[in-house]
């Protein structure tokens, strides 16, 4: 039996999200919601859905902003859902990142409609299964491992070893990597990236004063050698 497909709500308004739930998950898909922009982005990088349908007003980060984050680092489908029919909000709207735009209020055929359509035009996935060395991992089961053991790890920590595991050997600046994990809008927080490279080390480092694999390039970046992974 093949997966649902993955679909995030993003709506301020709960009766709005709770009528797309059930339309949703009554045509078989998989539905989790949020209600503004900043819940919806993390909930994006945790969950990794398939598509992305949200509001455009919304407290907090609006629905422009949430496109232009998600589309700094994927792919995704995003639909627009909005009470605005302006011919400038909808260009703006598309110029952000947008796939499609519907307007309140809609009929479910064409919702659903959009949303194949949008499906049908998605890019290829990338590769979700990853091996290096003796770490394997999986994007979709969000399952990390070390010579076969499961590792425990944040979503973030999963997201620093997805792209060092994409890299190996290769010297990755501090805002490479920042751009990687926490976006296009945050390559100037060094800080955070040390933190979280001490916390991934403790994961899958046996001796945190001599690292095997999470090499320091100073001032540069970091390096993940599996060139002594034995």
């Amino acid at each position: 039996m093949e997966p649902k497909q993955k679909i995030l709500v993003v709506d301020d308004e709960s009766q709005i999200t709770r009528v797309l739930r059930h339309i949703l998950t009554a045509h078989d898909y998989a539905v989790r919601t949020a209600d503004d922009g900043v819940a919806g982005f993390e909930l994006f990088r945790e969950w990794r859905p398939d598509l992305v349908l949200t509001d455009l007003q919304m407290p907090e980060m609006d629905g422009l902003e949430l496109c232009r984050r998600i589309r700094s680092g994927s792919d995704v489908p995003i639909v627009i859902l909005s009470v605005r029919d302006e011919e400038e909000t909808i260009v703006e709207a598309l110029d952000a990142g947008a796939d499609d735009y519907v307007t309140k209020p809609f009929s479910t055929n064409e919702l659903l409609a959009r949303l194949r359509s949008a499906f049908r035009r998605a890019p290829k996935q990338e590769i979700n299964v990853v091996e290096a060395g003796s770490f394997s991992l999986d994007k979709n089961a969000h399952l990390a491992k070390l010579n076969g053991i499961e590792l425990r790890l944040t979503p973030k920590e999963f997201d620093l070893l997805d792209v060092f595991m994409r890299n190996p050997e290769r010297v990755l600046t501090h805002s490479f990597l920042l751009q990687k994990v926490w976006g296009s809008y945050y390559t100037e927080q060094a800080d955070a990236l040390r933190v979280l490279v001490g916390s991934l080390r403790k994961k899958i480092e046996t001796d945190l004063s001599n690292p095997k694999y999470i090499q320091t390039e100073p001032w540069i970046g970091y390096r993940f050698c599996l060139s002594n992974d034995q």
